[in-house]
C-alpha cells in the first residue's frame, strides 16, 4: 500500500528548525569555556616547564656545592693527617707531657701565667 503523502514526509525531514537564541548562547558559552580551558592548560604547561627548569638549575647548583664540600673534606682530612703526624712525632719529645703537672693556682689569682712557651706550628693551610 503506497502512501500518498510521501512528499510531505520527506519535506518535513529536510527542513530543520531555525536555531533559537538559547542554542546560540549555549554555543557561545561552549566556545568561550573551551577557549578559557585552552588558555588555562597552556599556562599550566608553562608553569610545569618553568618549575622543571628551576629544579634542574637548583640540582646543578647543589651538585656544584656538593663537589666543593667534598674537595674541602678531602683537604681537611689531609690537614688532619698532617697534624696527627706532627703530634705523633712531637709527643715523645714533649717536656710538658713528661713533667709533673703544675701546682693549682692560688684561689685569689684569676689568671696564672703560662710557664712554658709553645713553638709555632706551621700548617700548610696557613702558610703564605
Amino acid at each position: 500500500m503506497p502512501h500518498s503523502s510521501d512528499s510531505s514526509d520527506s519535506s518535513s525531514f529536510s527542513q530543520s528548525p531555525p536555531p533559537s537564541k538559547q542554542d546560540s548562547s549555549d554555543d557561545m558559552r561552549k566556545v568561550q569555556r573551551r577557549e578559557k580551558n585552552r588558555i588555562a592548560a597552556q599556562k599550566s604547561r608553562q608553569r610545569q616547564t618553568q618549575k622543571a627548569d628551576t629544579l634542574h638549575l637548583e640540582s646543578e647548583d647543589l651538585e656544584r656545592q656538593n663537589a666543593a664540600l667534598r674537595r674541602e673534606i678531602k683537604q681537611l682530612t689531609e690537614e688532619m693527617k698532617h697534624f696527627s703526624s706532627m703530634l705523633s712525632s712531637h709527643e715523645p719529645l714533649c717536656s710538658i707531657l713528661t713533667s709533673p703537672p703544675p701546682p693549682p693556682p692560688h684561689p685569689d689569682v684569676l689568671y696564672a701565667p703560662h710557664s712554658f712557651h709553645q713553638p709555632h706550628i706551621s700548617s700548610p693551610r696557613f702558610q703564605h
